[in-house]
């Protein structure tokens, strides 16, 4: 399992996983009950019930950087181009706009 804290304007906002369902994103309750709260996509609006999907949400997929940029990454990082949340771990821990990516280290992750 895969984890990441989505962040809006430097706010945590929610979580991303992918497990062997596929992808879920949910909404910080904090993030919700804060009037000054955003959604972090037309897409996906303010909601307390989780967003459930087989594949990465294309917001985020939108992330990823595309082209020459994403073949360097690829290299880099040897991860291959069809892992779309590791390569959105890896390239988008500060992107440009409000919305950043964080890692969350499981205790099974290697250090």
């Amino acid at each position: 399992m895969k984890q990441a804290k989505i962040y809006m304007h430097d706010k945590l906002a929610g979580m991303l996983t992918e497990d062997e369902n596929g992808f879920t994103f949910q909404y910080d309750s904090d993030y919700l009950n804060d009037a000054a709260s955003e959604a972090i996509s037309l897409t996906m609006p303010l909601k307390n019930e989780p967003y459930h999907d087989k594949v990465l949400f294309p917001f985020f997929d939108g992330l990823i950087p595309e082209g020459w940029l994403l073949d360097i990454a690829e290299r880099s990082w040897k991860i291959s181009q069809r892992d779309r949340m590791s390569l959105l771990l890896a390239c988008c821990k500060d992107c440009i706009g409000a919305v950043s990516v964080a890692s969350v280290k499981n205790e099974n992750d290697e250090e």
